[in-house]
């Protein structure tokens, strides 16, 4: 029997994935044939995507602007539950047709999948007992909460080296933590820990840090090969901000009126 060389069996593989890759659908064009929308969200970060006890919806921040985004493309919006460490996986499965759920923009993320412009903005700092951390130098040596698979649990661990970074599967799950004593802080977005604290039965002993780490920028999050969608998606956004909608949603969630007032400035103390 005549063997195939090694090097052709590697070429067709190759030419073979390219093929693949060419003859994807765009998921513009996926979203509109199904005519329905499949976001995934956070069910547990308040703010932007969690579930309101009374009639087990999904709301939030994140879940208002998709609602925007079926709406334009007037199909049906379904929610799909996601966390840090699966909405990636989802994604790129093909469970799910855009990420929702508090994602900062990185390059390495950025490999994998296609990111929307920027469409919400913050800052990561820690959740405290009131009185124990005034600089970051407090929290070296101590135990930190995070969550699995977040920018938050690797900003933590890259300037708090020796510190020790414990991953919890939610947010929720970490401010638990630090209640039981479990751990010295809970890190990540502001946005997200001033509504935890807001929600919090004993809110009175605990605080934000003043200093924060890095600067979030939060995006969307599409599959690659989709160029149709990321567009859309793009000019979407734009329209919210022209038209004052990115405003409403803003301001419902995190504005004077919401529970929790947000902070739009904080100071940067990475590396120092």
């Amino acid at each position: 029997m005549r063997k195939i060389p090694a090097l052709l069996i590697v070429l067709t593989f190759i030419i073979g994935l390219a093929g693949i890759a060419l003859a994807q659908e765009d998921t513009y064009d996926i979203v509109k044939k199904r005519g329905t929308l499949i976001g995934g969200v956070m069910d547990s970060t308040p703010g932007f995507g969690f579930i309101v006890p009374e009639t087990r919806e999904i709301v939030g921040y994140d879940v208002d602007f998709l609602k925007y985004i079926a709406r334009k493309m007037d199909v049906k919006l379904e929610l799909k539950r996601v966390n840090s460490s699966t909405r990636i996986r989802q994604l790129i499965a093909g469970n799910i047709d855009i990420i929702a759920a508090t994602m900062t923009i990185t390059a390495e993320r950025g490999m994998q999948i296609d990111f929307s412009d920027t469409y919400f903005l913050t800052g990561q700092k820690f959740l405290v007992k009131k009185g124990t951390v005034k600089s970051l130098a407090d929290l070296n040596g101590k135990r930190i909460a995070s969550a699995k698979g977040s920018t938050s649990e690797q900003n933590a661990a890259k300037t708090l080296t020796n510190s020790t970074i414990l991953s919890f599967d939610n947010y929720r799950q970490a401010f638990l933590a630090l209640q039981k004593g479990m751990v010295e802080a809970v890190t990540t977005d502001e946005s997200i820990l001033a509504n935890l604290l807001a929600r919090a039965p004993n809110k009175d002993q605990y605080e934000l840090t003043d200093f924060a780490i890095s600067v979030e920028a939060y995006g969307l999050g599409i599959r690659k090969g989709s160029p149709k969608y990321v567009k859309f998606v793009n000019d979407t956004l734009l329209e919210m901000e022209k038209n004052g909608e990115a405003r409403k949603i803003f301001e419902k969630w995190f504005g004077p009126t919401s529970d929790v007032p947000m902070k739009r400035n904080f100071e940067i103390t990475a590396g120092k």
